[in-house]
């Protein structure tokens, strides 16, 4: 049986998948029943990060958007626009066979769930419904969620869900993308009972996401039509879109566009100066010949002097989170921060930027405080280290998950008694 087979449908006797669910969740031992095949690679990590991350085995999904919540949110995602598509190739197909169509964001939780209405009854008994948060590590092995820990097509059978009331349903998703940028947007899910268990399940919202990003791609055709765009969370090298072309900026580069981004009416050369270097001794020669290389690789037309200026508004993503916030978005702030604002610069003007859009950020969460928010910070390579978080947490979780948010703490605090490291910014998060 091929690699692909065992990637997309578990061939193992489902009653046999269950023993050795029973197993690794009574005594964390993974091994296939005598005489069984073992279970799929892929459902086996999937488990074991689950118990990673404390998520019960017969624990349910918390719903944490409430209607308004979640109309708004709904309104603001990008995925919205791709759901006519999504509705028109998976909507019939749902309500005839029984299954639902289900969307989340990239934080896992659910945007929207439709189909055959007695599957819909039926799938709240489990809070698969919009508003619940499916991520893996919220939710334990699904489709939807496990496709995002992994950024690929999953499909999960029965038995290999990892939470029991979930084991009488099928699933297959399949994640999906911003297609200019590659962020991931969230995923396309479709659910329902045995007759899903088929790689051509699989295949078939593979297609979907496709179509939907697609779509998306059709609806937003360029960077090249509209303003130029630069991404510069979570990146030491930002990109910036423009006029048809995607460019990787230096580090430098990526410093200067950032501080002009968010001084569109310029600024001197001696104060570009102190906001990019640290080192007093740089002279405003070396400047001019950054200013110089910029040029050459944007136009003279993008960039001007005296002052230094954009000729042209740039989208911003770190702009784009700043204004959720200043909206009350902080959901969607938070699903569009992808991570420090150039986490390596050292440049005075960018650690200023930085420090603003993160401490606002991480106050909006703490004030908030939803643990799945938090949880979203605290679990990230950004946030693993953020003791104010931590704690936030700690006073936010369920019981159940309590015990290992304490351990987190207080390793945390000790570490930060013995001064061996400072943990009150969050760590840096880097994409080259």
């Amino acid at each position: 049986m091929s690699d692909t087979w065992r990637d997309t449908w578990a061939d193992t006797d489902g009653a046999a998948v269950r023993r050795a669910h029973e197993a690794f969740t009574a005594g964390g031992r993974l091994a296939a029943p005598p005489g069984c095949p073992p279970v799929r690679p892929l459902v086996a990590d999937s488990w074991r990060r689950s118990a990673r991350a404390r998520v019960s085995p017969d624990g349910a999904a918390r719903v944490e958007l409430d209607e308004d919540e979640l109309a708004g949110h709904r309104e603001e995602h990008p995925l919205a626009a791709a759901m006519p598509v999504v509705r028109e190739l998976m909507g019939a197909y749902a309500r005839d066979g029984e299954h639902l169509l289900a969307v989340c964001d990239a934080a896992g939780r659910m945007l929207w769930v439709e189909g055959h209405a007695g599957t819909l009854r039926l799938a709240r008994g489990m809070n698969f419904v919009a508003g619940a948060r499916w991520s893996e590590s919220a939710a334990g092995t699904n489709a939807p969620g496990t496709a995002m820990a992994l950024d690929r097509p999953v499909q999960v059978c029965a038995a290999e869900h990892f939470r029991r009331p979930v084991q009488a349903w099928t699933c297959a998703a399949a994640p999906v993308h911003d297609p200019h940028s590659g962020r991931l947007l969230g995923a396309v899910d479709i659910t329902g009972g045995d007759r899903l268990a088929h790689p051509h399940s699989l295949a078939f919202v593979q297609a979907v996401a496709r179509a939907a990003e697609s779509q998306l791609a059709l609806l937003s055709p360029a960077p090249a039509a509209g303003r130029p765009r630069l991404t510069a969370l979570g990146r030491d090298e930002a990109l910036l879109h423009v006029a048809g072309r995607r460019l990787r900026l230096s580090r430098r580069h990526s410093e200067i566009l950032v501080i002009l981004a968010q001084r569109p009416e310029g600024v001197s050369g001696d104060e570009l100066l102190t906001l990019l270097y640290e080192d007093e001794s740089v002279t405003p020669v070396t400047l001019r010949a950054e200013l110089s290389r910029l040029r050459g690789l944007l136009g003279a037309e993008l960039l001007a002097s005296r002052p230094y200026r954009l000729t042209e508004a740039v989208d911003a993503d770190f702009a784009v989170v700043d204004r959720r916030l200043a909206s009350g978005a902080v959901a969607t702030a938070l699903g569009g921060y992808a991570g420090p604002l150039l986490p390596s610069s050292c440049a005075p003007g960018v650690v200023r930027l930085r420090d603003r859009l993160t401490g606002r950020l991480r106050a909006a969460l703490v004030d908030r405080g939803d643990p799945g928010l938090l949880a979203d910070w605290a679990y990230s390579a950004w946030g693993e280290d953020d003791v104010t978080v931590w704690r936030a947490l700690a006073s936010a979780v369920p019981a159940a998950q309590a015990p290992a948010v304490r351990a987190r703490l207080a390793a945390l605090d000790a570490e930060l008694a013995s001064g061996a490291t400072v943990l009150q910014r969050p760590a840096a998060h880097t994409r080259h």
